[in-house]
């Protein structure tokens, strides 16, 4: 089922979004208010209740094995607290796909559910639907996941060198700093490997995010830092290093995650190592395992 958690969605790019959902066998249903739009603010896909309900509903309908999010934007953190996360337990695992504002959600289904969720391409967006790549890598980390194992891009590159086992966590460098001290947030990135990607920001705020995230404690004990696309941002190379340069871990840039074109999928939540000096991320478990 394809939700919208978050911004509204056009039609017509959800319509072609689905479509390719459909080529890969998949029985496609989209939730009753995904094409909504707020009366009031039109960033918004509708109001907090009604999106909270068709996330709700279809974590917790035993035909829908998947939630696919239609696209990020600004919301999901306004809804969270009005889900049933007693309800979404019983329910079992599932699969949830989305990333940018999504963010949220996967922090909260890590700290509420327990479980891992899928950083990956909405099909409301042109990135999912104009780039062949990018969604087949989508397709290969639900369809195929024990093909889908070693992730790397070719411009991925070392900053600072070595090698790290974690989980992985992380997403939207934005997001992890504003779920901070929230009931849903993750208290610590320690023992992870950390994910981190933006858009659109200028370089004092990514490095008040930084910032925030370095003085709440929440990067003590991290294993390792891998950093995707940073798109319409302003250079971020000097800043990562003078903000995480000093954890002493292995960091790797452009790992080709996020807002991107040939964005790779990461699933958040499970067992990996990273090789900052080959620039690779390698699952030990299938994502959906």
């Amino acid at each position: 089922m394809v939700v919208s958690p978050s911004g509204p969605v056009p039609k017509e790019s959800l319509e072609t979004g689905c479509a390719i959902l459909r080529e890969w066998g998949l029985d496609v249903v989209v939730a009753p208010h995904a094409l909504d739009r707020h009366p009031s603010f039109d960033y918004l896909a509708g109001s907090d209740q009604d999106r909270a309900r068709d996330l709700q509903e279809a974590w917790c309908d035993p035909s829908v094995s998947g939630v696919i999010c239609a696209r990020g934007g600004y919301g999901a953190q306004r809804m969270i607290e009005l889900i049933d996360w007693a309800a979404m337990r019983a329910a079992g695992p599932k699969v949830l796909v989305g990333f940018s504002d999504i963010t949220a959600l996967h922090g909260a289904f890590a700290t509420h559910l327990g479980l891992a969720t899928v950083h990956g391409p909405m099909p409301g967006t042109t990135m999912f639907t104009d780039d062949d790549r990018t969604a087949d890598l989508l397709r290969r980390m639900l369809m195929e996941p024990g093909e889908a194992m070693a992730l790397t891009s070719p411009d991925a590159r070392v900053l600072v060198p070595g090698a790290a086992r974690g989980v992985t966590i992380g997403g939207c460098l934005s997001l992890l700093a504003g779920e901070i001290g929230t009931p849903t947030a993750r208290a610590s990135a320690a023992g992870g490997i950390v994910l981190l990607e933006d858009v659109g920001e200028k370089a004092y705020r990514l490095d008040g995010f930084l910032t925030q995230l370095l003085r709440t404690g929440w990067f003590d004990g991290v294993a390792g830092v891998a950093l995707g696309s940073w798109k319409d941002c302003e250079p971020v190379e000097e800043l990562m290093m003078d903000r995480l340069g000093g954890l002493g871990v292995p960091i790797v840039a452009d790992l080709g995650f996020g807002h991107c074109d040939s964005s790779i999928t990461v699933p958040l939540g499970v067992p990996a190592v990273l090789d900052a000096d080959v620039g690779t991320l390698s699952l030990e478990v299938p994502a959906l395992a």
